[in-house]
């Protein structure tokens, strides 16, 4: 099932997607946000799958995805914490700029928890702010979770992956290492996220989601250029599962909240990258100093992950950097 949000006061409102990304129909009658129906999944789920069954069988013809004015899944989240499973990218961007990774690094995950209150659409322009403060994008992958307990174990956590999404996870990335100097973690580095317009239930995405992991290329464009579709399954050392093990070690996680993979990254140079910090490091490693400049203002970032018979599974990340 791909679930979407209207443009509609603060939560949107809920609507069902097409498998091929093409109609939309409301679904707001049976639950009128995403929030509102992951608050109650059990009991509504059944209908939202009817409906969606009903569009995608064309017993309802629905409108033109073209037609709809989307923000992200969840506009606000009670929570957003964001992962870095993997440990490539970890490795690559902390040696560039001469720290050491933790000793811990493939044992116990890094986490941080990010600001929800503002969460953006995949067409939302993103301001570039103050330009010495070095904007990047971040492609990542993100798990919607139902209420979720105190103490859940990796085995038990697939119960609680209720959807999937795509993540940009802008980075001021000239704010971060002064932050985490500070021993406090990452704040105004970390301004709003992006998500994908489309959010699907796990078996949208086949026998390429398995093990908490999806494994499919996630390809990223910069200003109409792939930059980079490394592979998201085989190199994430933490999995989704273990995350959440991880998070939930000490408190319970409620419905709707958001967790993030971190940047996909992999070891191939061929596969490129998922963020310019990635491909910087690259050059200060090869060369003793970084070339490619961070993002400006008119620069164009898509992020978009396609299943093996070529499906948007969650639609595009599209969006323009404004001054």
């Amino acid at each position: 099932m791909k679930l979407a949000s209207l443009r509609h006061g603060r939560d949107g409102a809920l609507c069902v997607v097409s498998r091929d990304g093409s109609r939309f129909e409301s679904a707001s009658d049976i639950a009128p946000s995403l929030q509102v129906a992951l608050d109650d999944w059990d009991r509504l789920e059944p209908a939202l799958k009817q409906r969606f069954e009903e569009l995608e069988s064309g017993s309802i013809s629905g409108q033109s995805i073209a037609a709809g004015d989307f923000c992200a899944p969840l506009p606000r989240a009670y929570e957003w914490i964001d992962g870095s499973a993997f440990i490539n990218h970890i490795v690559l961007v902390r040696r560039a700029r001469g720290a050491e990774p933790p000793e811990t690094l493939s044992r116990d995950p890094l986490v941080y928890q990010g600001a929800s209150g503002q969460l953006l659409g995949a067409r939302d322009s993103f301001s570039l702010g103050d330009p010495s403060f070095g904007l990047d994008f971040e492609s990542e992958i993100a798990v919607v979770l139902a209420d979720t307990p105190r103490g859940t174990s990796a085995t038990l956590a697939p119960e609680f992956v209720r959807l999937l999404m795509l993540a940009n996870d802008w980075t001021y990335r000239n704010l971060v290492p002064a932050e985490l100097a500070k021993g406090f973690g990452f704040f105004v580095s970390k301004p709003a996220t992006s998500f994908s317009p489309f959010a699907v239930t796990p078996d949208e995405l086949g026998a390429a989601y398995r093990g908490g992991r999806v494994h499919l290329p996630l390809r990223t464009r910069l200003n109409g250029v792939l930059v980079g579709d490394p592979e998201a399954g085989a190199e994430m050392h933490f999995s989704f599962f273990d995350l959440i093990a991880h998070i939930a070690q000490t408190r319970a996680l409620t419905a709707g909240t958001i967790l993030g993979s971190g940047t996909v990254s992999n070891a191939d140079e061929a596969r490129g990258v998922s963020c310019i910090a990635e491909r910087r490091a690259r050059e200060m490693i090869a060369q003793g100093k970084a070339m490619t400049p961070f993002l400006k203002a008119g620069d164009h970032v898509e992020i978009e992950l396609h299943d093996d018979a070529g499906v948007n599974v969650f639609g595009t990340i599209s969006a323009r950097v404004t001054q």
